[in-house]
């Protein structure tokens, strides 16, 4: 669904009642807030972000190296396929006058004059009373304007045995063409194969492979630099300390990175010092297509993301968001590269990067698509917490008796980070005071 009709859609499956006080959050939601800060909608940020979303570069890669990547270019037929009248099936190519009146009662019987296997070419031409034994796949002799299945055939050896020495008993009519595919039955010269910017996945790649393209232009795989902050932060093999935690938010978003199509570049975690992050960051705008990071972006005495936007020589495109979690997610452009700065909650990280990064990513990738389309799905528990804005809730996503069902995937706060695992969608709902009944119809993000 278009996301300029998601909103009408909704509402008709639900009709909201927004108390005074909801109002009131709704018309104070535009007014600048504590730093400065303008509050936006979900869309208006992506909108923002696309906007600088280029396409890599283009290489060329060997097609058993193009899994997952998108093509730099439309690719057309050069050749009809098939390109000989094929066979569909194990059994006798045939003419179909001989048989109009076949039966397993009254079996029509035919000499056979040759054996065709696939990859070979017929050496005889099947005229009336003759019969060519063929393989699936193998080339319809001439003369031959069917071929019937070899479940309905016997074979009927001769006394005297010699290279053409059997017959066939054919035990069903079938009518001319039946279990033969045409030439250009499949793909005529010049049509449309694959479009530019189509992912290319175990179809693609068939026929990519069967109009001989060993090698496939696509385009490069983003390259994403993931910096995550704060002097609590231990590398994943130092042993634990108090009041210390170890950095998962960036093997995390490297993986969401990775399912999106880029190329994640894990950096090392930042402290709380905004000269020294500011350092790193510009130092690694030229090496990179994207640069993400996690934590530092809030309002606390040691946010230093918030530091660095201030002193900064990019443009700051948004520095919050109409959303729960990661209300204080942030975006910027900087030496022409863009920075996305998410909250540091592993949960809200994991949304942030959902709603904002993966677009962004398929996008350079050469995704001509690149948002998820929302699915309704009927909520299968109640959930009673309103909010102030949208909430986006890691979801897990059934089907029963036909219909779309989605729950919680576990406790809903942005700090709990084992249910992420569980997450198959992001369940969308609309702010608002009250909460939501079971069975109500929502909205729901695929997480693929």
């Amino acid at each position: 669904m278009k996301r300029s009709l998601i909103h009408q859609h909704f509402a008709g499956c639900r009709k909201l009642a927004v108390s005074s006080w909801e109002e009131q959050t709704l018309v104070n939601s535009d007014t600048k807030l504590k730093f400065g800060r303008k509050i936006i909608s979900v869309e208006e940020a992506q909108s923002l972000l696309s906007e600088y979303a280029k396409h890599t570069d283009i290489e060329s890669v060997p097609i058993s190296a193009a899994f997952g990547r998108r093509l730099a270019g439309a690719i057309f037929a050069d050749h009809p396929v098939p390109h000989f009248r094929r066979s569909g099936v194990d059994g006798y190519a045939v003419c179909s006058k001989d048989i109009e009146q076949a039966s397993p009662e009254n079996p029509v019987v035919l000499r056979v004059i040759e054996r065709i296997p696939s990859g070979t070419v017929p050496q005889f031409t099947v005229d009336s009373g003759l019969a060519a034994r063929i393989m699936t796949g193998a080339p319809v002799p001439d003369g031959a304007d069917c071929v019937v299945m070899l479940e309905m055939t016997d074979a009927l050896p001769l006394e005297d045995a010699g290279m053409n020495s059997s017959q066939v008993s054919i035990k069903k009519n079938v009518s001319a063409g039946s279990n033969i595919t045409p030439i250009a039955g499949e793909i005529r010269v010049k049509d449309l194969l694959l479009e530019q910017g189509v992912r290319i996945g175990p179809g693609e790649a068939a026929i990519l492979a069967t109009f001989g393209y060993s090698h496939v232009s696509v385009y490069r795989k983003p390259r994403v630099a993931i910096f995550s902050t704060g002097s609590e932060l231990l590398n994943v093999e130092d042993a634990l300390q108090p009041g210390r935690i170890r950095n998962s938010n960036s093997y995390m978003l490297a993986a969401q990175v990775e399912a999106a199509g880029g190329e994640a570049v894990i950096m090392q975690a930042l402290s709380d010092n905004a000269e020294e992050v500011e350092a790193a960051l510009q130092g690694t705008l030229a090496k990179v297509d994207l640069v993400l990071t996690s934590g530092g972006v809030s309002v606390g005495d040691y946010d230093v993301l918030v530091d660095v936007f201030g002193r900064f020589t990019g443009k700051l495109l948004f520095n919050k968001v109409a959303m729960r979690p990661g209300t204080p997610t942030s975006a910027a452009l900087w030496e022409n590269k863009l920075l996305l700065a998410l909250s540091g909650n592993p949960g809200a990280s994991f949304v942030g990067f959902e709603l904002f990064a993966k677009p962004l990513i398929k996008a350079m990738a050469g995704s001509l698509a690149p948002y998820e389309e929302a699915v309704t799905a009927y909520l299968d528990v109640a959930y009673d917490k309103g909010s102030a804005y949208p909430r986006y809730v890691r979801g897990t996503k059934h089907v029963e008796k036909g219909c779309l069902r989605v729950k919680p995937s576990g406790i809903d706060k942005s700090s709990i980070m084992v249910s992420i695992k569980d997450a198959d969608c992001l369940i969308q709902l609309p702010a608002g005071g009250r909460g939501f009944a079971r069975d109500e119809c929502v909205l729901i993000y695929l997480i693929q």
